[in-house]
């Protein structure tokens, strides 16, 4: 896992050209004008899921983790808490859906980031995340996912 300040995204073009291409791809897209929903960027290699929502409590969350995408979450407006642990011999509470690309699993122990606006973070599929944790009170958020296939 990786979490940073698009101001800093250069520091990680060295993890490979999928990576370089969506972090220069948040960067200089104005995401202002994207409705909610998936778009494409380079077919099923690279392509962004455009999220509004309210925070919730904890309680109401799940970890989940993915096994052929990197996930680029950019808090395009607002503020998050996101759980964060490494997968290792975790139990799923749903197994992996293949088609979908996640499998779920209970929060048991875990680390909290906050993801503000002008922040990312970059999950791999061994980074077990649960996002949109309310900080301090429920608010709207509008967050750029970008899947990263391996």
């Amino acid at each position: 896992m990786i979490i940073d300040k698009i101001e800093n995204i250069e520091l990680y073009f060295h993890l490979g050209e999928r990576i370089k291409q969506a972090l220069i791809y948040i960067r200089e897209t104005d995401f202002s004008k994207f409705e909610a929903g998936k778009h494409n960027i380079d077919g099923d290699n690279l392509y962004v899921l455009v999220n509004e929502y309210i925070t919730k409590d904890i309680s109401e969350c799940l970890m989940e983790a993915h096994k052929k995408y990197i996930d680029l979450q950019y808090m395009y407006n607002g503020c998050e808490k996101i759980a964060c642990s490494i997968l290792t011999n975790q139990e799923p509470t749903k197994n992996y859906d293949s088609e979908n690309d996640y499998a779920l699993y209970n929060p048991i122990d875990y680390s909290m980031i906050k993801l503000e606006s002008g922040t990312f973070a970059l999950f791999f599929p061994e980074d077990l995340h649960m996002p949109g944790i309310i900080n301090k009170i429920p608010k709207n958020i509008k967050k750029i996912v970008v899947k990263i296939l391996i």
